[in-house]
């Protein structure tokens, strides 16, 4: 009997899974929080790319691919 007690006290005192699961959660709840974050900022960040993308000024070449042709 007093082998089991030991046992059960050496599981209870042994804390690397404890570390584990916490690094587990915290990863977790980062994570979380990124996707929350980008979802939320989503809609911002795709206009700022609309608005430069609508304010660059491509100039047209007219000839072509680049060649005087001769």
């Amino acid at each position: 009997m007093s082998t089991i007690t030991s046992a059960i006290k050496t599981f209870i005192a042994d804390e690397d899974g404890v570390t584990a699961i916490e690094y587990a959660l915290i990863a977790a709840l980062v994570g979380i929080a990124m996707a929350v974050a980008a979802t939320a900022l989503g809609g911002k960040i795709s206009s700022a790319f609309n608005a430069v993308k609508d304010a660059i000024v491509v100039p047209a070449t007219g000839g072509g691919a680049g060649g005087s042709g001769g």
